[in-house]
């Protein structure tokens, strides 16, 4: 071939794949604008997975009848807790104080589930509850950052309510005995989790703590001295492992 004819074929050669970088750089660029993308559909489907566990999943796989706690106490000594209680499923104005029902308006409160549980020594009792939302992940999202920017979690008049079980230890358990608490908004599932813990005896707490102040280094109070912030933080993350696992085995793809 005639040297002359190569500089066209070249440069044609290079406008194609110009061209096709572009095409594939706008079908790109559409997908980011459009939010079509592989990741939406499966979240959608993680997300209405997890709304529905309320009420289609057995009971014993969301608040198992006995909790391990290993290195879940005061220096990392081990805990061990059992299920005392289930109370029915309810709606959020009967169960939630009407302050953080408000302050969890934004999320669409559909349902809240709660358990008691008690620690091996029967000193300790902690309720620990699922609150599902209609929320998607960005109001999700939204939510938890709020709680992160304005401290919500450790404030007291946001504290979740106690489960009494009667005929229990923790029959007695009311507001007055509630002595740590935790919060916590997920992102990638609708759902928040609590958990408040308190003396088994019933005796009331006048300074009740979050968790993170309870299980301080060096703190003195009541909750911290007894264990009970690691009480309901134990509980709660182990809760919320739990419903972790449960909506991921749930939305698995088949290999």
């Amino acid at each position: 071939m005639p040297p002359r004819h190569q500089p066209l074929r070249v440069a044609s050669a290079l406008a194609c794949v110009v061209l096709g970088l572009g095409l594939i750089g706008g079908a790109a660029t559409g997908s980011w604008l459009t939010g079509d993308s592989a990741a939406e559909p499966a979240a959608r489907d993680t997300f209405a997975t997890a709304r529905g566990l309320w009420h289609n999943v057995p009971v014993d796989t969301l608040f198992p009848r006995t909790l391990a706690g290993d290195g879940a106490g005061p220096g990392g000594a081990d805990r061990e807790w059992t299920r005392i209680g289930v109370a029915p499923d309810s709606g959020c104005a009967d169960t939630l104080d009407p302050l953080l029902l408000g302050t969890l308006r934004p999320v669409g409160c559909v349902r809240v589930l709660r358990a008691t549980y008690v620690d091996a020594t029967s000193t300790g009792v902690t309720t620990v509850g699922l609150v599902f939302t209609q929320a998607d992940a960005l109001a999700m999202e939204t939510l938890r950052t709020r709680f992160r920017d304005e401290n919500l979690a450790e404030r007291a008049d946001l504290m979740p309510r106690t489960f009494p079980v009667k005929g229990t230890v923790a029959g007695g358990f009311g507001d007055a005995q509630r002595a740590s608490w935790t919060v916590n908004v997920l992102t990638e599932t609708p759902v928040v989790v609590f958990a408040v813990s308190g003396f088994a005896d019933g005796r009331k707490v006048t300074t009740p703590q979050p968790v993170d102040k309870a299980m301080a280094k060096g703190a003195t109070t009541a909750p911290a001295q007894s264990g009970l912030g690691h009480e309901a933080k134990g509980i709660a993350d182990r809760i919320e492992r739990g419903l972790r696992k449960t909506v991921s085995a749930r939305t698995a793809t088949p290999q």
